[in-house]
């Protein structure tokens, strides 16, 4: 009955659909009528305005007051990520770029690099050392200067006890615990100190972490005239 009260037949659409925000798609509105953007997680809705069935949220109507819209959040309470933009799903693995994967878990996200984060001392065989980018290759690699910038070449980390193709004595792994997460919440990393690299040589490694969302700020307090 509220649809037939908020539905027009037939229907009058405007002549150029209306221009979405990025990751809001072009949807047809409750009336199955006119095209709309797509209302995103947290964004308000009702009957014509739709939520963005494609990631799985619903019109919620649970903390509206009667008669009033409701907020797009996922179906059955489901925690989810907004990253860039972008909604996953609780459990969802991603990339955001080719140098990090992330991890959706519990309303928030932690992510690791992909690209090694070791430390080239110089050394008899590459007395300068330097990181560049390289086309075609997402990570940045070593080269020594001098020596016709060749690339050194990438080894994949020796086992434990294993002789490196660089060392002529085995390299006992050693290394510390991760470190807690350097932020309370939102996105922070986490260090160690390890030796499991081509060199055998000490390294501060890091990756990124996050502790869980940041509670929202209070709303400000209208002012008294």
């Amino acid at each position: 009955q509220v649809c037939a009260q908020l539905c027009r037949r037939p229907c009058y659409c405007p002549w150029a659909p209306p221009r979405c925000p990025r990751g809001s798609p072009l949807v047809l509105d409750g009336c199955g009528c006119c095209k709309v953007c797509a209302r995103r997680l947290g964004e308000p809705c009702d009957l014509l305005h739709v939520c963005d069935q494609s990631q799985g949220l619903v019109c919620d109507y649970s903390s509206a007051p009667a008669g009033t819209g409701g907020t797009c959040n996922f179906e059955d309470d489901e925690e989810g990520c907004e990253v860039n933009g972008r909604l996953y799903r609780d459990g969802e693995v991603f990339q955001p770029s080719c140098k990090i994967q992330c991890h959706c878990l519990d309303g928030g996200f932690t992510c690791v690099p992909l690209c090694q984060e070791d430390v080239r001392l110089p050394s008899p065989d590459c007395p300068f050392p330097r990181r560049v980018e390289i086309p075609g290759k997402c990570c940045p690699q070593w080269i020594c200067e001098g020596a016709q910038e060749q690339p050194l070449p990438r080894d994949a980390r020796a086992a434990p006890g294993a002789v490196s193709p660089l060392l002529r004595y085995p390299c006992p792994p050693w290394g510390t615990e991760w470190s807690a997460c350097s932020a309370t919440c939102g996105l922070g990393f986490a260090s160690r100190v390890s030796n499991q690299n081509r060199l055998c040589r000490l390294e501060t490694q890091r990756r990124l972490c996050s502790a869980g969302p940041c509670p929202a700020l209070p709303a400000a307090l209208p002012a008294v005239s």
